[in-house]
């Protein structure tokens, strides 16, 4: 039977798009936290442990998505999300107690489990909005991945203002302890005020027969697609803010600040992705998605760097003695030879907000009074030195541009999913979560080991490329197979239009 969109569906939406917006900041709490311990040399942890501990509260929040949503469209939205809430206020809690890396990590994945918030209202939402208005209701609640902002905005003001600006900072403890209350508060909201629904579809069905849709190899083609659209999103909310800090030396509260301008655009925008799929179709969108995801992402690969090169020489014309060596002048017997000179450390350097590389060049004497030289023989190297001061503006412009990019995709992945699948929304909704959920549990346990390896921070923006390009792939070679099975005939042939 078809749904009608009535006042009743508005309100659940609301609420659900609230709860899920204070289940994502949650979720995104360590990447906040973790970087003020460890800058404070409260715990020194590595880049790895710091890694795995921005990953494991993602890990419990993805693995348990297919089950949210199956028992959403079994029990309902109001009892699965409303008993979250308070079931994650639990371990949030018990943070403020923790004094260890294990011990972090088990609350960690505790409260974790508020990425389950997504497949919960996933499921939920869609149960109370007609085929017609799924793309722009389903983009609405995704909006609440603005809680990653929240987190990255408020957390690192909160945490300076509570230390006392680092005069105590074993204060820090308040910040997990204001969380779990948030999550009761909310709690109790959403209990109050939002009402039961369940799938007709799922009530007389196995949790066995609700998986059969999972065979399918467009399910896990979906999750692949979302891996990069949220759970990439999902690791960058956390990692930017360290890469901040490390790369162009920033406060943590600047870091935050930054971090929001990627998270809080790409949450909101979602309502747009929703809007621009049930107009255009979600696949085209997609193609869009893809193509710029690998433009920028290429774009931020190049990291701030100086470099040194081999330049342009001088070579003796003739055979002769050397007469005369200063730093800009080079004889050999009457013949003159100029010399570029070195530069000054600024002029160097160029300007330190310049968005494009900088490029200097100078030659330096190899040789002294009285030397011997023949002709063609270098008697003065040359050297280019090549500055790119990876601007931090231009970075973050293009940083924005990714997080909206993703922010839109994520809402183009799931209008996929009620028109294949219009009777297991909860089920495969929750299987494409659980994927999409595991790219923010491996991508930054990814990013630390690529950081380690290599010492580039940029290194991240390689694996996003890859990934960004195996999708667009994937898909366009699926499309194509599809196109050629509907006209065999035209196969192959193309037309020339003069």
């Amino acid at each position: 039977m078809e749904q009608k969109v009535t006042g009743l569906s508005y309100r659940i939406l609301f609420l659900n798009t609230l709860a899920f917006t204070v289940c994502f900041a949650v979720w995104m709490f360590n990447g906040v936290l973790v970087t003020f311990l460890v800058d404070n040399q409260i715990f020194k942890w590595s880049s790895v442990q710091v890694g795995w501990l921005l990953a494991i509260p993602v890990l419990s929040g993805s693995i348990f998505r297919l089950h949210g949503g199956i028992w959403t469209d079994k029990y309902g939205g109001k009892w699965m999300l409303g008993g979250l809430l308070f079931l994650c206020a639990i371990p949030m809690f018990l943070v403020s107690q923790a004094n260890s890396f294990v011990s972090f990590a088990l609350c960690s994945l505790g409260f974790g489990l508020a990425g389950v918030g997504f497949s919960i209202g996933i499921a939920s939402t869609s149960m109370w909005f007609s085929k017609e208005w799924q793309g722009r209701a389903l983009g609405i609640f995704g909006m609440g991945n603005f809680g990653a902002g929240i987190t990255t905005l408020l957390a690192p003001t909160i945490l300076k203002k509570i230390t006392n600006n680092g005069a105590n900072l074993d204060n820090w403890r308040q910040l997990p302890q204001i969380y779990a209350l948030a999550l009761v508060i909310m709690g109790v909201i959403f209990i109050i005020f939002t009402k039961n629904k369940k799938s007709e579809f799922a009530l007389n069905k196995k949790f066995t027969e609700m998986l059969k849709p999972l065979k399918e190899v467009r399910v896990w083609r979906f999750g692949l697609y979302y891996y990069l659209v949220f759970g990439c999103f999902v690791a960058l909310a956390q990692w930017l803010v360290p890469y901040y800090m490390n790369v162009y030396s920033v406060s943590l509260v600047t870091a935050g600040l930054l971090a929001t301008i990627f998270s809080i655009p790409s949450g909101l925008i979602r309502a747009l992705g929703g809007f621009l799929s049930d107009k255009f179709g979600a696949r085209r969108v997609m193609y869009w998605i893809f193509i710029t995801s690998i433009f920028f992402c290429f774009l931020l690969i190049i990291p701030k760097m100086t470099i040194n090169s081999p330049g342009i020489g001088i070579q003796s014309k003739r055979n002769g003695t050397i007469s005369f060596v200063s730093d800009s002048l080079i004889k050999v017997d009457d013949i003159s030879y100029t010399l570029i000179k070195k530069p000054s450390e600024k002029q160097i350097n160029g300007k330190e907000n310049s968005a494009l590389p900088h490029k200097t060049e100078w030659q330096e004497s190899i040789v002294k009074v009285g030397d011997k030289v023949k002709k063609k023989q270098i008697i003065a190297r040359g050297t280019t030195n090549i500055v790119f001061k990876a601007n931090i503006y231009v970075a973050t412009l293009f940083i924005f541009l990714v997080g909206i990019i993703w922010g839109i995709g994520k809402a183009a992945v799931y209008k996929h999913i009620p028109n294949y699948f219009p009777n297991e929304v909860g089920a495969v909704g929750g299987m494409v979560g659980v994927l999409g959920g595991l790219g923010g549990f491996f991508s930054p346990i990814i990013f630390g080991y690529l950081l380690k390896w290599t010492g580039l921070w940029t290194s991240m923006w390689i694996f996003l490329w890859i990934i960004s390009v195996i999708c667009l792939w994937w898909m366009h070679n699926i499309i194509t197979k599809m196109r050629d099975k509907a006209a065999p005939d035209t196969k192959g042939k193309f037309e020339s239009i003069n």
